[in-house]
């Protein structure tokens, strides 16, 4: 067994594939419309879907924005240089919200980006050595 996808409802579905196409450097895998359900899937990630898990877009016609509660947390991307990748994302338009450094009570490394629906992805920069 393995995890497959995790699914984000998102608002604008060009808006978040720019994201994490443009900021993240993911690819979109495949995309479907259900015009009778009135919704839009896409999986995008960094590995086809058969060699690792990505993540499921679905944009609902009808509906502009989420309540995003307070039960969820996050998507972890394993990184090899944080501070990298936040000068990088910071390049592309996006938006951090915790600049990479060691993670409270602890040494890994890690940052967080928020994607245009709110939605927190954390960097874990790899152990060396």
């Amino acid at each position: 067994m393995r995890i497959l996808h995790t699914m984000l409802r998102v608002g604008d579905l060009e808006k978040s594939l720019a994201f994490y196409e443009e900021v993240l450097g993911m690819r979109v895998l495949r995309r479907k419309d259900y015009p009778e359900g009135r919704f839009t899937l896409a999986f995008v990630g960094y590995q086809d879907e058969a060699e690792g898990s990505v993540l499921e877009l679905t944009y609902n016609w009808d509906v502009e924005k989420y309540d995003m509660g307070d039960g969820y947390g996050h998507v972890a991307i394993g990184v090899e240089d944080a501070y990298g990748m936040c000068e990088e994302v910071k390049r592309r338009g996006g938006k951090v919200t915790r600049e990479a450094g060691p993670m409270k009570h602890g040494a890994t490394v890690i940052a967080f980006v928020e994607d245009p629906d709110g939605y927190k992805i954390e960097f874990i920069q790899k152990k060396t050595g």
